[in-house]
């Protein structure tokens, strides 16, 4: 699954393929789908429509969510898309902000698509 987003004002591609959590873990030494499960953890029950928004987590849960992951799975979707993206802090500081409340919900597609199953 690929799309393409806004950050800062900037294009950027992203891709979920087989291969990202294996990229995932071979840049952050972490476990793609623990750290996503962790992540569906708190975010359990705040769906609407379908979609996720961070406006909507309570405070509390706010402070299980480890932001470092979230930018994690942007950049390892990033660099899916594209090989040549530079590391993550170098790509990160390419940006003035990175608005994760309004970059997740975009990205919740992308990363549901990864633990899906495609059978009926």
């Amino acid at each position: 699954m690929e799309k393409t987003i806004y950050i800062d004002d900037k294009p950027v591609r992203l891709k979920s393929t087989a291969a990202t959590a294996m990229r995932y873990k071979a840049q952050f030494k972490k476990d793609y789908f623990s750290e996503l499960l962790k992540l569906a953890k708190v975010f359990s029950g705040q769906e609407k429509d379908g979609e996720i928004d961070l406006q909507d987590i309570s405070y509390e849960n706010m402070g299980l969510v480890d932001f470092e992951v979230l930018y994690n799975f942007i950049w390892v979707l990033a660099k899916t898309a594209d090989k040549t993206i530079p590391e993550p802090l170098e790509w990160l500081d390419g940006f003035d902000s990175m608005p994760i409340a309004d970059i997740f919900p975009e990205i919740s597609e992308l990363l549901q698509s990864s633990i899906e199953s495609k059978k009926k």
